[in-house]
């Protein structure tokens, strides 16, 4: 029992390791693609659509896989599985996290930069001290839904190899003839998706006098 805990701990570990990077790429990345989806610019902005609807148009399992093939059968390169997983969840998600930025953005209204103008604020320092804390506010909600599908993604992971919690449990469950692997494993992504839960809750409370 005490190793099956240690291996499935392990697992764990790797699962949310993955979901921290993920959150630490794909959070600025989002951003980002999110001013170029607003953009004025058609070439900016029309590779960008292209970019978003092939991410939330195809399955997340098939991009880790192109990820972690596509180099060897294009250029005989291989790299490593974890990092593989990290680059596809982070493209993955960025598209993701970049609509719902988008639609935070674009939820507030046009008269708070006016507003900003009047209290001698640039558009940068608007943006900054009067726009973004709202829209933070605003996109909490959905981020906490992504945040929480995130960490169950991770399972996906073993697709290529990786050993996260979800494979180190069907693992252990092969060896022993036994469910409880999968049992203590789903125990697990329900402790990660609470503290998750509760964190988001937490910050929506404190940030209720925008309300």
């Amino acid at each position: 029992m005490e190793n099956m805990m240690s291996f499935l701990l392990e697992g764990a570990w790797t699962a949310l390791k993955l979901a921290l990077l993920t959150l630490a790429f794909s959070l600025p990345l989002g951003l980002i693609v999110a001013w170029g989806r607003m953009s004025r610019f058609k070439l900016i902005q029309y590779p960008v659509r292209l970019y978003q609807l092939i991410m939330r148009g195809t399955p997340l399992m098939l991009q880790l896989l192109v990820v972690y093939f596509g180099p060897y059968y294009v250029a005989e390169l291989s790299w490593d599985r974890f990092t593989a997983a990290v680059v596809a969840f982070s493209i993955n998600y960025a598209a993701y996290f970049a609509e719902i930025y988008r639609g935070g953005i674009e939820s507030i209204p046009k008269g708070q930069y006016e507003a900003g103008a009047v209290l001698g604020f640039s558009r940068a320092q608007t943006f900054y001290r009067i726009v973004l804390p709202q829209v933070v506010k605003r996109i909490l909600p959905p981020m906490g839904s992504e945040f929480m599908v995130l960490v169950k993604d991770t399972a996906l992971a073993n697709t290529i190899g990786v050993m996260e919690l979800l494979r180190n449990a069907n693992s252990v469950m092969a060896r022993e003839f036994s469910i409880l692997p999968l049992v203590i494993a789903g125990l697990i992504y329900l402790i990660l998706n609470t503290v998750v839960e509760r964190l988001f809750s937490a910050t929506e409370k404190r940030l209720s006098y925008y309300e």
